[in-house]
């Protein structure tokens, strides 16, 4: 974990203008090595989603730069951009987001498809990331067949579906009851074990207590794990 996948540089986000601004991020500095498994943590509205928004390429920076695996993302148009975030990096957020009246393959075909992997390829591979997060026997079952948990290792697979670099989660056991998040995380160390960057948003200490990168973050400052700039007028 020598090189950095993932660098912010003085990364700022600021939403409104005049009376109504606010400060979603003030200067954040960071350095994520490759293969890390990292948690952002901090308060609730204080900029952990928009920091991983930003470096996501989901959100632009009103200032500063966000570099993934060597390549600029202000740099790069909207087609390029969608391109480099389907082959580097898989979502997987609270909500999971499945299709009810899919069944769990073809929910993980669904991002496939967008890649344009080939129908044959897109059906083997989908039930190979599924026996990957113990939902070999899931593959025709539909969401509403499924547990929680389960369905957040469907949502999972499909983040695996294009082989990224990194995986961004935003509090992906938020809606789990324990049992459930312990298999999510089980899933989540497994895959950073095979060499995967993972970041995930979390109130979860347990998640923090397992990360070998803390970065917390407070008023859009990092005041752990990383460095921030902040102006005078910003810390009055």
């Amino acid at each position: 974990m020598s090189d950095a996948i993932i660098t912010t540089e003085n990364l700022t986000k600021t939403y409104g203008a005049g009376a109504a601004e606010t400060h979603a991020l003030r200067g954040v500095n960071l350095a994520i090595p490759r293969g890390a498994f990292c948690a952002v943590v901090g308060p609730s509205g204080h900029g952990k989603s928009t920091l991983m928004h930003l470096i996501g390429g989901l959100d632009t920076p009103s200032e500063g730069r966000v570099t993934v695996d060597g390549t600029e993302l202000t740099t790069l148009a909207s087609g390029s951009l969608a391109r480099l975030r389907a082959r580097k990096i898989g979502f997987v957020f609270q909500f999971f987001n499945l299709l009810g009246s899919l069944t769990a393959a073809e929910n993980v075909e669904t991002a496939m498809m967008f890649a344009g992997v080939p129908e044959q390829e897109q059906k083997e591979r989908a039930r190979q990331l599924l026996e990957l997060v113990g939902l070999g026997h899931k593959v025709d079952a539909r969401p509403r067949e499924m547990s929680g948990g389960q369905q957040q290792r469907v949502a999972i697979a499909r983040a695996l579906a294009n082989d990224p670099d990194i995986l961004l989660m935003d509090e992906p056991t938020g809606n789990l009851d324990s049992v459930a998040e312990g298999e999510v995380l089980e899933v989540v160390e497994n895959l950073h074990r095979q060499g995967k960057t993972v970041i995930i948003v979390t109130h979860n200490p347990e998640i923090a207590r397992r990360a070998e990168l803390v970065i917390e973050i407070r008023d859009g400052l990092v005041v752990r794990g990383g460095f921030s700039t902040v102006t005078e007028q910003t810390a009055a």
